[in-house]
């Protein structure tokens, strides 16, 4: 596997718009974390920005995995970009 790096970006007002979708999606995040997949993801102090580390088997791989995800469909997350990431310590 592979690491990348997720930095996307939330709707407005996410924090409100997101409570009847919080419950699934850190159940799910809890679920790609135990899997070794996820190995860290939140928001940026000000909410409006989002960062991840990921293992996969590609990028393509990571991507339908992040459009599954209960944030991105109900539009909670707007937009993301994913990048290899080589980890260095």
């Amino acid at each position: 596997m592979e690491k990348f790096i997720v930095f996307g970006k939330y709707c407005d007002d996410a924090i409100n718009k997101r409570e009847p979708f919080r419950k699934n999606h850190l159940d799910r995040l809890g679920d790609l974390k135990s899997r070794n997949i996820l190995i860290t993801l939140g928001p940026t102090k000000c909410t409006k920005y989002l960062f991840g580390i990921f293992n996969a088997n590609n990028e393509n791989e990571l991507r339908q995995l992040i459009e599954k995800d209960i944030y991105w469909k109900e539009g909670i997350w707007i937009d993301f970009d994913i990048y290899p990431w080589i980890q260095a310590f």
